[in-house]
């Protein structure tokens, strides 16, 4: 019950952080990207807050030596850059500065009723569907790095 209440509080929290910026304003990262036109540089504040805060955070919960509710941490196994990684990477930029939407602040503006976030979030629903169907198809990693070793 504890993690539940704990994921729960730090998504309401997340979403009110992300509110509060004006994240969930798709023109806000649209007029970032816009450098040679109307640029606003505010994102740049929210970037730094959050990686501020990640650090902190991330050297707060390392020194306790394991996480509140659960036995370990789940950090990755690997630090491969593969095509995988790239192609998510351009994926996601590319998703992020045609429409303005990050995946989290798309999620904290359905409460607006923007007929915009809608539509991002289901097509990024789609997409992760459709991820999901190639990857049981596709060799993994591991699989790949034995054919060509």
């Amino acid at each position: 019950m504890g993690r539940f209440l704990a994921t729960c509080l730090s998504g309401v929290l997340f979403g009110a952080g992300v509110t509060m910026s004006g994240m969930v304003n798709p023109m806000k990262v649209l007029n970032f990207l816009d450098v040679l036109g109307n640029w606003d540089p505010t994102l740049i504040t929210v970037m730094i807050g959050g990686l501020a805060i990640t650090i902190i955070g991330y050297r707060a919960a390392f020194a306790k030596g394991r996480p509140l509710f659960a036995a370990d941490f789940q950090l990755p196994g690997t630090s491969l850059i593969d095509t995988r990684l790239i192609g998510g990477a351009v994926l996601f930029g590319a998703g992020w500065g045609l429409s303005g939407y990050c995946p989290a602040p798309a999620m904290a503006s359905l409460v607006f009723g923007n007929s915009q976030s809608y539509i991002f979030v289901a097509a990024m629903a789609a997409g992760a569907v459709l991820m999901r169907l190639a990857q049981r198809h596709a060799p993994t990693t591991k699989e790949l790095a034995e054919v060509e070793g």
